[in-house]
């Protein structure tokens, strides 16, 4: 019993740390303030951004997660002088991207079942989190798959939240330059080389950006937005990983071409 509980976080801090974030996101629907709107007029530009309580509170949760995945990290046994900043990432990205649909939602009962499966996702990342530090850990394999597979889909989620809301195409691409080369970055180094690849990642960011901003225009529904683009990244991830690992790049490059295939056909028949 006692080996099975090293491997997995200390309850008390764990249902401190979700019961923060969660509670952060609550009282977004129980405080209503009134919206800033920034703005910047140039000659030949207008800029204006609404400023609103959830995004600050967005940005508060994220930071709350920073340092509560730091507080609980330090007390994984197996740990010792390794880094820690490779454990925040993903759960900081998580929180902050889970924050953009949950404001988009109507309050009533859309909002809360949104809340309930925020709440799955920040449970599951923080769990697998953990376990991938130690490599040793009986769930380490489930654990990397696991996080690797949330890692899509919270970008899937994004950049379908980005589209449904209507996001001006100065902003939409740096969010997905940002969430691409981040998300790629993590999926990277998850390969157990212990590498920050992050020409490839800033390569990937740059690349679904600008697919981003080539369909900004086209009259695609928010799923069929996301699909075009988590494709890309899916199968660029998919490539330098099969590159890392010497493969030819004739042989490389089939897989990420059928998934792409796969992504962009699908993006046709979803609505």
């Amino acid at each position: 019993m006692q080996e099975k509980q090293s491997y997995l976080p200390d309850a008390d801090r764990f249902g401190v740390l979700i019961a923060s974030v969660l509670l952060t996101y609550a009282l977004t629907r129980l405080v209503q303030t009134p919206r800033l709107t920034l703005t910047l007029s140039l000659p030949g530009f207008y800029f204006a951004y609404p400023v609103t309580l959830s995004a600050a509170m967005t940005i508060l949760a994220a930071g709350l997660t920073a340092t509560g995945m730091e507080w609980l990290i330090r007390s994984h046994p197996s740990l010792g002088q390794k880094r820690t900043v490779e454990h925040l990432l993903l759960p900081t990205l998580t929180t902050f991207i889970i924050g953009a649909p949950l404001a988009l939602l109507p309050s009533g009962a859309a909002w809360w079942i949104g809340f309930g499966v925020s709440a799955s996702l920040l449970t599951a990342v923080f769990l697998a989190e953990y376990v991938s530090v130690d490599p040793t850990a009986p769930y380490y394999a489930f654990a990397r798959a696991g996080l690797t597979a949330l890692s899509y889909a919270l970008f899937l989620i994004l950049v379908t939240a980005l589209r449904f809301s209507v996001v001006r195409m100065f902003l939409l691409v740096p969010a997905v330059f940002i969430a691409a080369g981040l998300i790629s970055l993590r999926i990277l180094h998850l390969d157990g080389a212990d590498r920050w690849d992050f020409p490839w990642a800033i390569g990937i960011g740059i690349i679904c950006a600008q697919i981003s901003a080539g369909l900004h225009y086209w009259a695609l529904s928010p799923m069929q937005f996301g699909l075009a683009l988590t494709g890309p990244l899916y199968a660029l991830s998919m490539l330098s990983l099969s590159l890392a690992e010497n493969i030819p790049l004739r042989r490389a490059m089939v897989g990420p071409g059928v998934i792409i295939g796969i992504a962009w056909s699908a993006a046709i028949f979803v609505r």
